[in-house]
């Protein structure tokens, strides 16, 4: 199995987009979306089975025990994180390093596990999707993108992951594993410069890449600049997509591009094609 990750350096580059195209393209068997601060694949996917939820454990957590309590409030100024005040433990400020359970002299400190967020699987007739939702102010981002990545079976065809946009610890953890990254850009400023951030990030992290420019013909100016860094790098651009106003009100229908005709759609159809052959190529090496 071939597992092809989607990113963007950016939000709002139509990541989501291009990689839901691509599993109705690829006709993949296994796909899951590991953007669990926002996930969104699924408003569209529409999986037809009823999601299997887990808690996801991230951490510990402390509360403290009032009816043991002594108010000595020698954990308040333990607290390096000021999550305790007036002898009550602030959730989202807890980091869980336990240091007030250690200078407690009553042990009136309780531990527990933190919930950090839930993961949902749906297991359908011919297809498998996995994706999580991290709760709000949780850190442990990276954990639960493994854990979703780790929750996709073995299947013969390629399956995509649509990750997280940025560098940061999901987008990490996402990267670990994969095949080949999709780094999908804009003709923008933000969109050229973070495009380089997340390539630099790939190539610390030793895994291949590609490069979609989508819109790209809503500046050219920008889009050669982007062809030109490319170029000089070294790096494959598998697809040019034109920009298709259509393209957002059928998003918002919850309606596949793949499925309409845009002007998008050849374009896309064209890429899939040369991303199979750029994963064939690195896998003869």
């Amino acid at each position: 199995m071939s597992k092809l990750l989607v990113l963007s350096g950016k939000g709002g580059t139509g990541k989501t987009t291009i990689a839901l195209a691509l599993i109705n393209l690829f006709h993949s068997k296994a796909f899951a979306d590991v953007d669990v601060d926002a996930p969104n694949l699924h408003l569209i996917v529409n999986p037809q089975s009823l999601a299997n939820k887990k808690d996801f454990i991230g951490g510990k957590i402390v509360k403290i025990d009032q009816t043991k309590c002594i108010q000595c409030h020698q954990c308040e100024q333990a607290c390096k994180f000021d999550a305790i005040s007036n002898l009550k433990v602030n959730e989202y400020l807890c980091e869980g390093c336990l240091a007030c359970v250690q200078v407690c002299p009553v042990s009136a400190i309780d531990v527990l596990d933190d919930i950090s967020g839930e993961t949902m699987t749906y297991d359908n007739q011919d297809n498998f999707f996995a994706t999580a939702k991290l709760k709000m102010g949780r850190g442990n981002s990276g954990k639960l993108v493994t854990n979703v990545k780790e929750q996709l079976p073995e299947v013969k065809e390629i399956s995509v992951i649509d990750g997280s946009p940025g560098i940061g610890c999901p987008v990490v953890a996402s990267i670990n594993g994969v095949d080949m990254v999709l780094i999908v850009t804009e003709p923008s400023l933000s969109g050229m410069a973070d495009m380089e951030r997340i390539i630099k990030t790939c190539e610390i992290l030793d895994v291949k890449y590609m490069v979609c420019i989508n819109r790209y013909d809503i500046n050219m100016k920008i889009t050669n600049k982007i062809q030109e860094y490319c170029k000089n790098k070294h790096i494959t651009i598998v697809g040019e997509i034109p920009y298709d106003p259509n393209v957002i009100s059928y998003q918002n229908k919850m309606i596949n591009i793949i499925n309409v005709e845009t002007s998008a759609k050849a374009s896309i159809v064209n890429m899939s094609h040369k991303i199979i052959e750029k994963i064939k190529e690195e896998e003869s090496l």
